[in-house]
């Protein structure tokens, strides 16, 4: 009985993709005497279009330790799923159909919070699906860690790391912008591991007077210099007070006068206290370069996890880390949702113990 899967990578691209791939389709081998695995090009586009090949043993050869995704990716807004392309084309309609002629038994999908709800969509429509959780932000609901995070932590960290040298040489304020637009972990837990003073992160809104208090009290102490992590979404108590459409408005106004909410910040922390301020954007190389290895174990983890419910026929789920262990959670009850950073949470109150400001 010949086994025939399919493999996508979908949204932004991370440091463990293909090692995730690499364990699904090693251990099904091990357990499978034919199996048959198509990858499709460039995420759900391939799926769209029918841009797919089949794959064999030697493309998952070393690739344990290669960063970004052997199938390529890109973004496709789930909301515009249902919108027919430019040539009138049903998308969905037109995965289906890719899927069904190829006559796969399930279909693999890497992929973060939008590639999630649209692998729940297929499977209300009736596909195999079953979704591996990728994103280096760690938002995904109904598993503890995500494949790539934790890659990303150890980059945004030696990014921290390299600018206290020349923070303590000149005696400035450093502000090192981290991605993550929704959600604070990756700053969180890179701000901490970096051993930055103070921390802005999207749940918990910032007042710039507590930053700037923050800081002098450093001076005062006779700290040379203050470094700050930010993230990309970091937002203060009186934007996070704004009707949606409002704030919508005034993101639009800044981006005419800064390049992001860092430099903002920067600005206001010069203007309130005069202090020289120098602004650190690490950007895409958080998602680059290879896995570390806590990253190739948990894929290879979650890799096997989606190999044996697929020898189970068990579909329509996600494959999550609950507790240290491997799960296998319905779609139909993560899907849509995004892990938050409790303002509450324990690692929170921890880097507050230690001195850690976060601007409320």
């Amino acid at each position: 009985m010949i086994k025939r899967i399919g493999l996508l990578t979908s949204g932004g691209d991370c440091q463990a993709l293909n090692a995730t791939m690499r364990g699904v389709v090693k251990a099904l081998s091990n357990a499978v005497e034919d199996l048959e695995v198509y990858g499709f090009d460039d995420g759900y586009k391939g799926l769209i279009y029918g841009k797919y090949h089949m794959l064999t043993a030697k493309d998952f050869s070393g690739i344990l330790t290669r960063g970004g995704t052997i199938l390529g990716t890109s973004r496709q807004p789930f909301k515009l799923m249902r919108v027919p392309d430019e040539k009138g084309l049903d998308k969905v309609e037109a995965m289906k159909q890719t899927y069904y002629k190829l006559c796969l038994d399930c279909l693999v999908i890497l992929g973060g919070n939008g590639t999630q709800k649209t692998a729940n969509l297929l499977r209300e429509e009736g596909l195999n699906i079953i979704h591996l959780p990728k994103t280096i932000d760690n938002d995904i609901y109904g598993t503890d860690m995500t494949f790539g995070f934790q890659s990303a932590v150890n980059i945004a960290t030696n990014a921290i790391d390299c600018i206290h040298t020349t923070a303590t040489s000149h005696g400035r304020v450093f502000i090192v912008e981290i991605m993550g637009h929704k959600v604070g972990s990756l700053t969180l837990h890179a701000g901490i591991a970096g051993g930055a003073d103070i921390i802005l992160i999207p749940e918990i809104p910032y007042d710039i007077k507590k930053v700037c208090a923050a800081i002098e009290k450093r001076n005062k102490a006779g700290k040379r210099f203050t470094i700050l992590a930010v993230a990309e979404g970091a937002i203060s108590k009186e934007d996070a007070e704004l009707p949606k459409k409002k704030y919508k408005e005034k993101l639009e106004a800044r981006a005419k006068k800064y390049p992001s909410v860092s430099y903002e910040i920067a600005d206001q922390i010069n203007q309130v206290i005069g202090s020289e301020v120098r602004v650190t954007v690490p950007g895409h190389i958080q998602r680059g370069g290879e896995p570390c290895p806590y990253d190739r174990v948990l894929s290879t983890r979650i890799g096997a996890g989606a190999a044996e419910a697929i020898l189970d026929e068990d579909y329509g789920i996600m494959i999550g880390v609950i507790n240290g262990k491997i799960k296998r959670v319905p779609l139909a009850e993560c899907a849509g949702k995004l892990k938050m950073v409790s303002p509450k949470d324990q690692i929170v109150k921890a880097a507050k113990q230690i001195g850690i400001s976060f601007g409320d």
